[in-house]
């Protein structure tokens, strides 16, 4: 049989040979190209480095992947570089800036930030932090999820549970919160009206889900403020936007989760059922594929969103 003009024949391949992509992969236990080590057959593969950091408590999930960047992450004694890095916890042994990193269980605190302090761990400028308010022993290395302004109060969370907060952040996933503004002045129905509609401040378009008036004063006014953007300082742009500035600023709601009647500046764990219904948003907000694995590109790499940051 004639071969066709202009085409290669095909080369035989036998048992020996294996196709240039296959020769490119790491045999099980060997390093790759790209410095990672594929995991034994039937064995566990462990978990993603950055999320085993986050888990520990060392930062959020983001900043994990920052400190690994850096290089200031070890595992086994050999400095890695790269994201995404698997590690078998219990077996592997990690160091971030020298220490080591051992990951425990989950800890999430439900604490009514006050006014007045910074959404962080610590402020170079020595003012208040959240973290402060915490009990100073018994508690594992935990860390805002999210940020609320240092003159908004309200529901915020902090944990150790990397995964979790990355859920609750991320600007795809859209996670609920709902805020109670006190309002200079009573804004009119058609006032209200704009904030779900939409307004644009500083060339952003910005707009709330709901809008719902609450009790009145004589100069004053509360609405309830129901947000799936996030965007940085939302409530007090849109609000300034219609001529109405806020006054006063208290997150009340976050997903399934409830401020309640916790004091200002006290602090609870999360309940059985809260946790259950926050591990349930996390396995919705999961990206995957048909076989639950995540949505990866053309090159294997995860797909990700554009970020931004949850400051109302």
């Amino acid at each position: 049989m004639r071969a066709k003009v202009g085409s290669r024949p095909e080369r035989p391949r036998g048992p020996g040979r294996a196709s240039p992509r296959r020769r490119a992969e790491a045999a099980p236990g060997e390093t790759d190209r790209r410095g990672k080590t594929r995991a034994p057959e039937g064995e566990d593969s462990g978990e993603r480095l950055q999320k085993f950091l986050a888990r520990a408590g060392i930062a959020s999930r983001r900043q994990c992947e920052a400190l690994i960047a850096a290089g200031r992450v070890q595992v086994n004694g050999q400095v890695v570089r790269t994201p995404g890095t698997r590690v078998r916890p219990g077996r592997d042994h990690v160091r971030a800036d020298g220490e080591a990193v051992r990951a425990g269980d989950a800890v999430t605190l439900l604490l009514h930030k006050p006014a007045g302090y910074i959404t962080s761990r610590s402020d170079p400028q020595g003012r208040p932090v959240v973290t402060s308010l915490l009990p100073a022993a018994g508690l594992p290395r935990l860390f805002p999820v999210g940020r609320l302004d240092w003159d908004t109060e309200g529901l915020l969370l902090l944990t150790n549970d990397g995964e979790l907060a990355h859920a609750l952040t991320h600007p795809r996933f859209g996670v609920r919160k709902v805020y109670h503004a006190k309002l200079k002045g009573h804004p009119t129905p058609e006032t209200l009206a704009l904030l779900t509609r939409g307004v644009v401040c500083d060339g952003e378009p910005l707009k709330a889900l709901a809008v719902l008036p609450l009790h009145p004063t004589r100069q004053n006014a509360w609405l309830a403020v129901t947000l799936e953007q996030g965007r940085y300082r939302q409530v007090r742009r849109m609000c300034e936007a219609v001529g109405h500035p806020v006054l006063k600023l208290i997150r009340v709601a976050l997903g399934p989760l409830r401020l309640g009647a916790l004091p200002r500046g006290h602090c609870r764990p999360l309940t059985p059922d809260e946790l259950h219904n926050l591990r349930a948003i996390v396995a919705a907000t999961r990206p995957s594929g048909p076989g639950g694995e995540p949505v990866t590109g053309r090159r294997g790499r995860v797909l990700r969103t554009s970020r931004t940051r949850e400051r109302p």
